[in-house]
């Protein structure tokens, strides 16, 4: 039974790790806290027992398995010297497409050096950085999983892997890969700081004001187009009600003592009323910021490829 209960841990602590992604609705962070209770109480254990508690998450086991069954097969024999030196000129021109900004052709290239030496980790891995540049965050994924199961020292793998993962919101997953990068390149400070902002944005997607808002509000408040949308959307007068509301709260409330709780709560509720008339207003626009934070956000945008 103690394999079982190990099994059953390591699935509780990807569920717990699921209902703080940020990426749940309530209702859906209902049923995995259900689903949690469920295996505690069958199982006979806790989020104490951490004797339980395996190596590896759940998810990076499962990644490796993938890996040996995956559809990537690396071929008996060496490609030809040709075909090498080949792939390596296909490999620096996609670098000179990347900082060109040239993503599209930055892909072409390295799938074509991929196609003449398929042993090769850093061909997967420059193709993962761009296509995390076009928004194509699951085939970056991919590629960093194909790179990681070629050589599992390659830290670059590990780092890349953790930024694509960190835009699509998988902030626990990202944790596990920077740290994971951090431990083949103890010393590089991109990976480090790319791990504080992901358990940064973990934070912010616990909170009640980020889950109300959908977004981090603090890297848009610069953005002239967002500034513009907001004063239109202050405009609106159910808008300036829960705001008049709100800051009358926090003048004569906290003199009898019950400013603190109606002031958030009016701050959460005047937040999703925000949110909800900027969406309805421009949710194209709304898209874009969101991805331009995904893009912008974190170490690396100008780092150099192998």
């Amino acid at each position: 039974m103690a394999v079982e209960k190990r099994l059953a841990f390591s699935i509780v602590q990807f569920l717990r790790d699921q209902t703080h992604c940020g990426a749940l609705n309530s209702d859906e962070q209902e049923s995995l806290e259900v689903a949690v209770q469920c295996l505690e109480t069958t199982f006979k254990i806790s989020s104490s027992d951490c004797h339980l508690a395996v190596p590896q998450p759940l998810t990076e086991i499962f990644l490796n398995s993938l890996l040996k069954n995956d559809n990537l097969t690396i071929p008996e024999s060496s490609p030809s010297p040709e075909d090498i030196e080949r792939a390596e000129q296909l490999k620096n021109e996609g670098n000179n497409h990347m900082k060109e900004e040239n993503y599209r052709c930055a892909v072409e290239c390295y799938t074509k050096a991929i196609d003449l030496d398929l042993r090769n980790a850093v061909y997967y891995c420059n193709r993962a950085a761009a296509h995390s540049k076009l928004g194509n965050y699951t085939e970056a994924t991919g590629d960093c999983e194909r790179a990681i199961g070629i050589d599992p020292s390659y830290s670059k793998a590990y780092g890349r892997m953790g930024l694509a993962l960190t835009a699509m919101n998988k902030y626990p997953e990202a944790i596990t890969y920077f740290k994971k990068a951090l431990v083949l390149d103890p010393e590089n400070d991109t990976y480090k700081s790319n791990l504080k902002i992901a358990e940064q944005k973990q934070k912010e997607a616990s909170s009640p004001i980020a889950a109300g808002l959908g977004f981090d509000m603090a890297s848009l408040i610069n953005n002239p187009a967002f500034i513009s949308m907001a004063a239109s959307v202050m405009q609106n007068q159910q808008v300036q009600q829960l705001m008049s509301g709100m800051m009358t709260n926090a003048v004569g409330g906290s003199a009898a003592g019950v400013g603190g709780l109606s002031d958030i709560s009016s701050l959460i509720e005047a937040g999703q009323q925000f949110a909800q008339q900027i969406q309805q207003q421009n949710p194209e626009l709304i898209e874009q910021l969101r991805n331009h934070i995904r893009s912008r956000s974190f170490s690396g945008s100008a780092e150099e490829h192998s």
